[in-house]
């Protein structure tokens, strides 16, 4: 585990709460990501709206690792994905591991705005060699 992540993860969690109050955890970031790229500011959403925000915000992280492609907005302008490419089989810490990986790299990317520089994450480099191998 690159503890640097959990580090840099921690400093986002509490830079987040300062705004948004306590309690933020990686759901609670990923909910947020969901929000922010609908583009329709927090409202009182269904059961159902709150997993699909869920899934844009994974796929909007995931995308510039080439798991996911923006297919395109809905009449209602919610975005959609296409599924690329499979991710590894990972456990759960690698899973936790890769979705903070990519939270970071999403609001790196906002600040900078220029996501061409997103990096392969660490969990996702090991995969690759043992491939390679």
């Amino acid at each position: 585990m690159d503890y640097a992540i959990e580090i840099k993860f921690k400093e986002l969690t509490k830079e987040l709460e300062e705004t948004f109050g306590g309690g933020m955890d990686l759901q609670a970031i990923l909910f947020l990501i969901g929000v922010q790229e609908l583009g329709k500011g927090y409202q009182k959403f269904s059961k159902r709206q709150k997993t699909e925000l869920f899934h844009v915000a994974i796929c909007t992280v995931l995308e510039p690792y080439g798991f996911y492609k923006t297919q395109g907005r809905d009449e209602d302008n919610w975005p959609h994905f296409d599924f690329t490419k499979e991710l590894p089989p990972l456990d759960d810490r690698q899973q936790q591991h890769l979705m903070k990986e990519a939270v970071l790299e999403y609001f790196n990317a906002e600040e900078n705005e220029n996501a061409e520089t997103v990096k392969v994450p660490e969990v996702l480099r090991y995969y690759d060699q043992e491939r390679s191998d």
